[in-house]
Parts: C-alpha cells; structure tokens; sequence
C-alpha cells in the first residue's frame, strides 16, 4: 500500500490569448500549487478498481482514465486498487483532476517499473488535462499554450488564502467557450508576459499591497454566474488585500495579511464550501 498526497493550485493571473486550431486556447498563466489535497492509496490487484469519495462515474474518473491511457501506452497488463479521497472541489478552478492524472501516471510508472521520463508521462497526462503538466514542475510556474509549456520557478514566499466556493461547479470548457477574443492577441504577447512576470517578482519580494491579479474567464463567468463578482466583493469587504477567480472557477480566493484574519473573514461566509490555505514554496 503506498499513500500519495496531491495539491491543488490557484492562478495569480490568467491571459487568454487566441483560439486555437485544435479547439483548445493559448494562455499565459501565473499558477502555484497549495496545501489543499486530494490522497490516492494505491495497493496491488489483479484488476482495476477505483473507489472514490466523490459522486464521479468510473468512466468520467480521470484516475481512471490515467490508469487506462498508461496501459495502452505500454502495453502493460497489471491491474491496481486505488482508493481516491478528494478534498479538492470539482468544477471549481483548483485543478483537482490534472493534480490526480500527475499523480496516477508518476506513482504507476514506479510501481509498475515503466520507466517511462517525465516529458513521456506529461505528454500522455496532457491528452487528460491541460493543467498536469504543471503538477511535474511544483510549487509554481509560468505556464504558455495550451498549459503544456512550462516555466518552472522558484519561490520563497508563502501566503495566506481564504478559498470561497459557491454551490455550483463551471465547465472549464463553458468558460473558455464563452470568452469573446475580438481580435488576435498575440501583438499583445510581449506586454501581456512581461505583466505576468512582473506580477512574478511582486510576490516573490511580498509586495502584496501592490499586487494587480487578472483571469480574462472572469468576464464571460460572471456575466452568467454574477455570485462569483459578490464572492469577489465580500472577500474585499471582509479584509482580503485582493481577491480573483481561481481558473475557470467557480472557487474565487482572497489573499489576506495573516492566517488568523483569513479565519476570522472565513466565518462570514456560511453556506459556502471554505477553506483557509497556504501557497506553496520551493
């Protein structure tokens, strides 16, 4: 039996830059991992078996889906138990499921004997999810394309986030469906990467009262789901220096000067799924 524990994360910044040919689109991303995980136990068997927490059929079950891609891939016959306790929300912008496509396909290339590099195990977890390449290079990266291109970074810095999720869950694929591109943004692409690594600096150095956080799927979000633009104002309300969707949400966190002030603004949100979390450093 071997227990994996794995991250969510949080995005700084998130620019949609165009729509690509294969339908996904370019972006450019600031994201870092945090200490909200979901645990996968893993324990020999002859078949597959998943058991999971969460209301997810086996064939929408990404660790289910990674445990079948990674056969086809190698030809492998072994089976494996995995029992998935999720904490990470769903549909909620935290990247839950690319966290446990990481996981799967790295603990199986060891427990299986495989082999398999890690730019193998990436490609294949990107066919999955666009966010698990970054779950190879934690705590925090810069992510370009469609999440596969990654800049790993190091960081010292740790915050406090107050996470705030309403009842409901967003499609990521809604979200990026609905964003209106009016015009090719790559012209805009040295200014948009230069704002991204700025923002980079600021919170390495902790200059949180000057940090500006952006997410272009917050437009075409709150146009259908105004709860998220409230969250975003009752968390400035409460004492978050700043507050942003997570993603393609429907989380939206607040970064707040202590632990102690994001537990106390934490109690003012009844109703709400909530959790007060650190960000991860290297």
């Amino acid at each position: 039996m071997l227990t994996i524990k794995t991250p969510a994360k949080i995005n700084w910044s998130l620019s949609v830059l165009k729509k690509r040919p294969d339908g996904y689109h370019d972006i450019i991303s600031l994201i870092q991992a945090i200490d909200l995980y979901d645990t996968l136990i893993f324990e020999e068997s002859e078949e597959i078996e998943i058991i999971c927490n969460a209301p997810i059929k086996l064939e929408n079950n990404l660790v289910y889906k990674s445990v079948k891609a990674l056969q086809e891939y190698t030809g492998i016959k072994k089976g494996v138990k995995i029992t998935l306790k999720k904490e990470i929300p769903i549909g909620a912008g935290l990247a839950g499921g690319s966290s446990d496509v990481s996981a799967t396909l790295k603990t199986l290339n060891e427990l299986w004997g495989l082999n398999l590099n890690s730019q193998e195990l990436q490609k294949l977890g990107t066919s999955l999810g666009s966010d698990v390449s970054f779950f190879f290079h934690l705590p925090i990266c810069i992510i370009e394309g469609r999440g596969e291109i990654i800049k790993p970074l190091k960081i010292q810095k740790s915050y406090n986030l107050l996470l705030v999720k309403p009842p409901f869950g967003i499609s990521t694929k809604w979200a990026y469906d609905s964003i209106e591109i009016k015009s090719q943004l790559t012209e805009n692409y040295e200014k948009i990467n230069n704002n991204t690594w700025q923002l980079y600096e600021l919170i390495c150095k902790g200059v949180i009262d000057s940090f500006y956080l952006w997410n272009d799927l917050e437009k075409p979000v709150i146009k259908r789901y105004p709860e998220i633009d409230r969250l975003k104002k009752r968390l400035l309300k409460v004492g978050a220096v700043v507050s942003l969707m997570s993603g393609s949400g429907s989380t939206v966190f607040g970064l707040f000067k202590s632990k102690e002030e994001a537990l106390s603004a934490a109690e003012r949100f009844n109703g709400y799924w909530v959790k007060v979390v650190q960000t991860l450093v290297s």
